[in-house]
């Protein structure tokens, strides 16, 4: 047989059934020769299959590692070298495990008495923190994940920060940033603002501009603390809805909260109680001083200062709201009151047509704001009410374009409109969606912008796309109609300006 037998002895059976497999070898093959015109051979595929059996894993379920030293070392506390004791509880624990804290790390290797201590007694000076924080945060130090309730995560912030655990912190930050919504955004930002937590106060601080005025809130109102609502009112990123008295109108119901904390109704009713409250007391005490001059309204000075109102004395029911509350010192207005008729005076006299360079800075600081809530798709269009230094600018929102008009003859508006041949503006419009926590669905930006129209042009400001537009649509625009004053003195143009007028 040679080598060909060999191939097919086996040292168990006897010859005759080393030649039977030897002829059934024969056969087998000479059918796989056979069948090779018609089909594959099942012998191959057969040995494919076995080897692809081969080189698939198969996955059994083990008991992890982690989940083994987790309930063997952190629950159950086997070989434990060190007791810690604190809130009136003990945990028995393992210093190799406890070194990953800064905190232990720092006691364990110095000089410290505790670092030859079996028992330690820890002492909790953070009112935060408690036992089932400390549970948390000790059985982190055996496991290699860790499950953050946000109703629990300021506790375990606050045990986190006392060991020193940077990526628990980190964490607990991620965890804050993730459930920011009405009932929570002022807890977490306190709580960011006293563990040293920046970019979840900058989140908080996003959630407040975009959802403050959108989505005015009674208890959100109440929680709101001066030094936060400062910040909010002085932005340019505040997401204001209609104009920038609404801002101030904002501002009136807050103070009413923050003195009346008991009041308890609907948001309807808010400025009505706030306006009949102000009207009492100056009846009742017969105050004529201004609010905020009064020992009661003397902590609110500092947010109403950033209340942008050269842009309500444009609009004279506004202006005329601003005097019956008596609110303000009359020195605040009267300087206003004389920038914007010095303003106006420009753009009549000194053919100021408008910023036509670019100064982030002014616009941050002095652009008028105003916005618009589209609560369905359809055709809209709209203008925000007040004088505007002759420029009448239409909004029009239509097949998913947003597109703004100079109108000058073509339509009827409501004050002197400019008839300059061309007139600028630097402008910056946003628009959102929000989700019930008022997390942005979506949201588009054009960022700061300076434009040139003509007498009645249009110009698309922003092309939306259908498949990321959700309804209500809330739209936010901050405009500058007017070039920055300028400090220096007036030159010889201006002079012979005004000498001309006078004559």
């Amino acid at each position: 047989m040679g080598s060909l037998g060999s191939r097919f002895q086996s040292p168990s059976p006897g010859s005759d059934e080393a030649s039977e497999g030897t002829s059934t070898g024969r056969k087998h093959s000479y059918d796989c020769k056979k069948r090779k015109r018609n089909a594959p051979c099942d012998c191959e595929s057969e040995h494919e299959e076995d080897e692809g059996l081969l080189d698939t894993p198969r996955r059994k379920k083990l008991k992890s590692t982690s989940k083994y030293i987790y309930q063997t070392l952190f629950l159950n506390g086997e070989n434990s070298d060190i007791r810690i004791c604190a809130l009136g509880q003990e945990w028995n624990l393992h210093k190799v495990y406890l070194c990953q804290s800064g905190y232990f790390s720092s006691m364990f290797s110095g000089s410290w008495k505790e670092s030859n201590m079996m028992e330690i007694n820890l002492e909790i000076p953070d009112q935060n923190i408690d036992t089932e924080a400390l549970q948390v945060v000790f059985g982190s130090l055996y496991r290699d994940d860790v499950l953050i309730k946000p109703s629990r995560v300021v506790s375990i912030l606050a045990a986190a920060c006392m060991l020193q655990l940077d990526g628990l912190i980190q964490q607990c930050g991620e965890t804050m940033k993730e459930n920011i919504s009405s009932k929570t955004v002022c807890g977490f930002y306190a709580c960011a603002m006293m563990y040293g937590l920046d970019s979840v106060m900058k989140k908080c601080l996003e959630w407040l501009l975009n959802n403050l005025m959108t989505h005015q809130n009674v208890e959100l109102m109440k929680e709101l603390g001066s030094e936060v609502m400062e910040q909010l009112i002085q932005s340019s990123d505040l997401f204001v809805m209609q104009v920038e008295m609404d801002v101030y109108t904002a501002l009136k119901k807050w103070m009413f909260l923050q003195l009346n904390p008991s009041w308890d109704g609907p948001i309807k009713q808010l400025l009505a109680d706030a306006d009949a409250w102000l009207c009492k007391r100056r009846t009742d005490l017969c105050e004529k001083e201004p609010f905020l001059n009064t020992e009661d309204g003397a902590s609110f000075s500092s947010v109403f200062k950033h209340v942008r109102l050269q842009y309500i004395i444009n609009d004279l029911a506004s202006a005329r709201n601003l005097e019956r509350d008596n609110i303000l010192p009359p020195d605040w207005l009267t300087s206003v009151y004389k920038n914007q008729w010095f303003a106006m005076l420009r753009t009549e006299f000194d053919n100021d047509i408008g910023p036509q360079e670019a100064n982030k800075e002014e616009f941050e600081l002095s652009s008028m704001r105003c916005g618009r809530k589209l609560s369905k798709d359809g055709d809209y269009w709209w203008r925000w009410t007040g004088f505007n230094f002759g420029f009448d600018l239409l909004v029009n929102y239509t097949n998913r374009f947003i597109v703004f008009k100079r109108n000058t003859l073509s339509q009827p508006c409501g004050g002197a409109v400019s008839l300059q041949p061309r007139r600028h503006l630097a402008y910056r419009l946003r628009l959102a969606s929000f989700d019930s926590r008022g997390k942005p669905i979506c949201s588009r930006s054009t960022g700061y912008q300076l434009l040139t129209l003509e007498k009645d042009q249009e110009y698309v400001v922003m092309n939306l796309d259908s498949r990321l537009l959700s309804f209500p649509l809330y739209i936010c625009c901050n405009f500058m109609y007017t070039s920055p004053p300028s400090d220096s003195r007036p030159d010889s143009s201006e002079q012979d300006i005004t000498l001309r007028s006078v004559s």
